[in-house]
């Protein structure tokens, strides 16, 4: 996995008054923590830091006063409105050591036809080298008929990955799709209409 390189300056202020002239600054404020140092509290690159999150399990490296740290995302506060990135939670993690992620589950192939895959989890819980988290599972569907569940244990990992979610818990649920009660009566309403210009098309003839 390729580190993120990120420059993070110290800030002595908090609250929610000076996270505001920060992200006012285009920067984000965060806090690294882990390894039984005490928290660092930093300003990073609003811009970089964005593009950096929307990849799942990313490895930062973080450039503070000419020293570099490791760190995951733990957690990201975002104003629920607008989606803008408010505080996000760094993680300290050093090379060799496991930690433990939500994996984002990506579906490849088609099932049978005629029918449709659902989600019934959509991340997968891992432990796996912290410099090496993968980024998404893959869960080939292919060919999978009705009625038939995709379960935890049958997912394959990646190599060194150690499975943390229940094996017993139901990833992929593959069924035929079930015509709704307004389905039905709209197909009732145009099989009635059809049936009545037919009547009407009969009588006009005779």
């Amino acid at each position: 996995m390729s580190e993120v390189k990120l420059v993070a300056t110290a800030r002595s202020e908090f609250g929610k008054g000076a996270a505001r002239r920060l992200r006012r600054a285009h920067q984000i404020p965060a806090v690294l923590y882990g390894h039984g140092t005490d928290p660092l509290h930093v300003a990073l690159p609003g811009h970089e830091t964005m593009l950096a999150l929307k990849q799942a399990n990313a490895l930062f490296a973080i450039e503070l006063d000419g020293e570099k740290t490791l760190a995951i995302a733990k957690d990201v506060q975002r104003e629920p409105v607008r989606n803008v990135i408010e505080h996000v939670d760094l993680l300290i993690v050093k090379k060799g050591e496991k930690v433990s992620v939500e994996v984002p589950i990506v579906v490849v192939g088609e099932p049978e036809p005629g029918t449709i895959h659902i989600f019934d989890l959509q991340t997968l819980a891992l432990e796996a080298e912290a410099t090496n988290l993968p980024r998404e599972i893959e869960v080939s569907i292919t060919g999978v008929a009705a009625g038939e569940i995709v379960f935890a244990r049958d997912i394959p990992l990646p190599e060194g990955a150690v499975l943390v979610t229940d094996p017993d818990a139901a990833i992929i649920s593959v069924t035929a799709p079930q015509a709704s009660a307004a389905d039905i009566a709209a197909d009732a309403a145009v099989a009635e209409l059809a049936a009545e210009q037919s009547a009407e098309s009969a009588a006009e003839k005779a």
